[in-house]
């Protein structure tokens, strides 16, 4: 990874549909040395993929909760079916087990509160909590997928 590479993964975080010779020529490159590096970059999976971004207020799933769930259960078994039960739950958009008081935090995007309320439904169906709380965001003050890359190691090539 040089400062090339971050370049590189900078211009994709923004816009992955950019033409290699664009990038190139962004970065101070040809296309095919460009080229090239972007297929590295893919292959030791800097670049895990490339999606659109799509607006949730067109599709109508512009409420977004935040739902902090402890457990009183801390063994494998327990994991792998609540694991398995919120992953497999199109709503759920970002999902992470947490250190401190609160034991998983799960993010959902749903239409409105009566949705919320199904979700939550299926989801204690599933898998026993000890404790559940939803906060709904009120405002998006800041939302982006692109990571911040003055932390990635450079090195010579």
């Amino acid at each position: 990874m040089d400062d090339i590479d971050k370049k590189i993964l900078a211009l994709l975080q923004k816009d992955c549909t950019l033409p290699a010779t664009e990038i190139a020529s962004r970065v101070g490159l040809s296309a095919t040395p460009c080229w090239r590096r972007i297929q590295k970059l893919e292959e030791e999976k800097f670049i895990r993929s490339r999606v659109a971004l799509l607006d949730s207020v067109k599709l109508n799933v512009d409420v977004t909760a935040f739902i902090a769930v402890r457990t009183n259960q801390h063994n494998r078994a327990w994991l792998d079916k609540f694991e398995k039960a919120v992953s497999d739950m199109d709503e759920v958009v970002d999902f992470f087990r947490l250190s401190g008081d609160i034991d998983y935090l799960i993010r959902v995007a749903l239409p409105n509160i009566k949705a919320y309320d199904a979700f939550y439904k299926r989801l204690i169906e599933k898998v026993d909590m000890s404790d559940v709380n939803c906060m709904f965001a009120m405002e998006t003050i800041k939302s982006t997928t692109e990571l911040p890359l003055h932390y990635a190691e450079t090195k010579l090539r």
